[in-house]
């Protein structure tokens, strides 16, 4: 199985277990696991020993580092989890959601709420995709996703996750700040089915 296959399927199955419903978010082992898991936010993999198995077990053999530096997978994986952690607090119900509609470009363009904040959203989101390296992308996008949690707007964590796994790799990193891109020009409807944008060709 392709390694970005089992990288969503780890994402989902970890974010399942913390917060898959309103009744699992109730439960006190699931809010203090979130908690510490906050706290890794806009850190290195492995900084936080205490967090080490909410990241790392049963984690697929393929994804794991081998000479303790962290692995493309587990800094993905380890910022999707520590994001979501920190895009959670505060709501009773689950943050993550699938779909195209909540890819990570397509939740930042919900952020839009008028002429006035346009620019500044798009500076954010270009500051996110201009980033150099994991320790940077990861620090930017803690302060999208607490945009994102105040403005009650979800996010696909699987798919952010695959995202930050092939940015990692140098001849893909482009392509996946332009997946962005596209994402938030997309034309996309409002709640009520209006079409908001048009689609150049």
């Amino acid at each position: 199985m392709a390694k970005e296959t089992e990288i969503r399927k780890y994402v989902r199955r970890q974010i399942a277990f913390l917060a898959k419903d309103e009744e699992i978010l109730e439960r006190g082992g699931s809010k203090a696991q979130l908690a510490k898991l906050r706290r890794g936010a806009g850190k290195k993999p492995g900084e936080l020993p205490e967090l080490w198995g909410m990241f790392l077990k049963d984690m697929p053999e393929e994804l794991l580092g081998r000479n303790g530096n962290p692995s493309y997978a587990e800094w993905a994986i380890y910022t999707a989890l520590t994001l979501f952690a920190l895009h959670q607090q505060g709501h009773s119900e689950p943050v993550n959601r699938e779909g195209g509609e909540n890819r990570f470009g397509r939740a930042v363009r919900k952020l839009v709420q008028n002429e006035e904040n346009e620019e500044n959203i798009r500076r954010k989101l270009s500051i996110v995709a201009g980033a150099d390296d994991m320790e940077e992308l990861s620090y930017h996008l803690r302060a999208v996703v607490k945009l994102l949690g105040n403005s009650e707007v979800k996010l696909d964590y699987a798919d952010l996750a695959e995202d930050l796994y092939w940015f990692q790799h140098e001849n893909q990193t482009d392509r996946v700040r332009l997946k962005w891109g596209q994402d938030f020009y997309r034309s996309f409807k409002t709640d009520d089915g209006r079409k908001e944008e048009k689609d150049e060709e």
